[in-house]
C-alpha cells in the first residue's frame, strides 16, 4: 500500500525524475529506464529505489487529482453533474469506491486541515 499523501502544509518529497525513455529503446520490453544496464548492484538497487518512489509519488498525486475531478464532477450545483455509478463506469471503478473518491475529493478541496490521509481503497 501506498504511503499516506503529506497533508497540505507539509511539503512534498520530490522524487527522481523520470528519465525520458526515446522509443525505440522503450520498444524493447527488457530495457526499464536504462536499468539493465547498471552493473553495480549498489547503483542498481538506489537507481531502482529512486524509481519506486517516484512512480509512489506520481500514482499519489495522480490519485488525489482523480479524487477531485470525481467531487467536481458529482457537485451537486453543476447543471450537467454525474451521479456516483456514472463516474464509476468512466473512471472503471465500483459505485462504492467512485463515492469514496468523491468525498476524499471534497475534503481535498475544502482543504479538510488536520484530518489523516485515508487512502480511499
Amino acid at each position: 500500500m501506498a504511503e499516506p499523501t503529506p497533508h497540505r502544509n507539509e511539503p512534498r518529497l520530490r522524487p527522481a525524475p523520470l528519465l525520458f525513455e526515446p522509443t525505440q529503446v522503450a520498444a524493447d520490453p527488457e530495457h526499464f529506464f536504462d536499468l539493465e544496464s547498471i552493473e553495480d548492484p549498489r547503483a542498481l538497487l538506489a537507481r531502482a529505489t529512486e524509481l519506486t518512489l517516484a512512480f509512489r509519488a506520481a500514482t499519489d498525486r495522480a490519485v488525489e487529482y482523480q479524487a477531485i475531478a470525481a467531487a467536481q464532477l458529482a457537485d451537486p450545483r453543476r447543471f450537467d453533474r454525474l451521479t456516483t455509478a456514472d463516474i464509476a463506469d468512466r473512471a472503471e471503478w465500483t459505485e462504492d469506491y467512485a463515492k469514496k473518491m468523491v468525498e476524499f475529493g471534497r475534503d481535498l478541496l475544502r482543504g479538510v486541515e488536520g484530518r489523516e490521509h485515508v487512502d480511499p481503497v
